[in-house]
């Protein structure tokens, strides 16, 4: 499994603010999922030529798991909200699972849009009303979702580990739900074929 690109489908797909924690805990949390074998998305693994917004969307599409790192500058990405609408709607869609992360920062403040997670039109020049209203709407729900606080588990090691836990587990039950699914519809298949026999 390990890293995957835009032509497989990834366990994991990472929504973060690269200037934030890229080169820091994304970097540590996505080798250490990587460590247990699972295949993780994160955006600085781009095959060269692809185009960024088609690939990503496809890999969010994909994906069986979002982890979203929220932190101090998170907000301040039109592409980042944007990542996070499309990961939400599959949520609701298709029951995707997502792991917010609150690291550095209060889910308070993501709910009620304080600080940096203030949207404005002034802030983000030239996007429509629907988008600031979509991008509300979806930090707001969110950040109501239960999710990791970076504040409760120090080190950062340990942090990271429990993550790693917490995402192989819930990777694991949802494996084991689609298998029970692909039994039953093989046992129905089977009977339709057999009765269809019989006729």
């Amino acid at each position: 499994m390990g890293s995957c690109f835009s032509s497989s489908r990834c366990d994991v797909f990472i929504s973060f603010r690269g200037e934030d924690t890229r080169n820091g805990f994304t970097s540590h949390l996505y080798h250490a999922l990587r460590a247990k074998k699972i295949s993780t998305y994160m955006d600085d693994k781009l095959k060269k030529g692809n185009e960024i917004s088609p690939t990503l969307k496809k890999a969010i599409k994909t994906a069986k798991l979002s982890v979203i790192v929220f932190s101090e500058n998170y907000a301040s990405s039109s592409w980042c909200l944007d990542e996070l609408v499309q990961i939400l709607e599959r949520k609701d869609k298709k029951k995707q699972i997502v792991v917010p992360i609150f690291y550095g920062v209060d889910p308070s403040d993501i709910r009620k849009q304080k600080g940096s997670y203030t949207i404005t039109s002034k802030r983000f020049e030239g996007r429509k009303r629907k988008d600031l209203d979509k991008w509300r709407k979806a930090l707001n729900k969110a950040a109501s979702l239960s999710g990791w606080d970076s504040l409760s588990i120090r080190p950062e090691s340990k942090f990271v580990e429990e993550i790693v836990k917490d995402v192989k587990k819930k990777l694991k039950v949802l494996e084991e739900e689609e298998a029970a699914i692909m039994a039953t519809a093989s046992v129905i298949a089977s009977t339709t074929y057999v009765g269809a026999s019989a006729c």
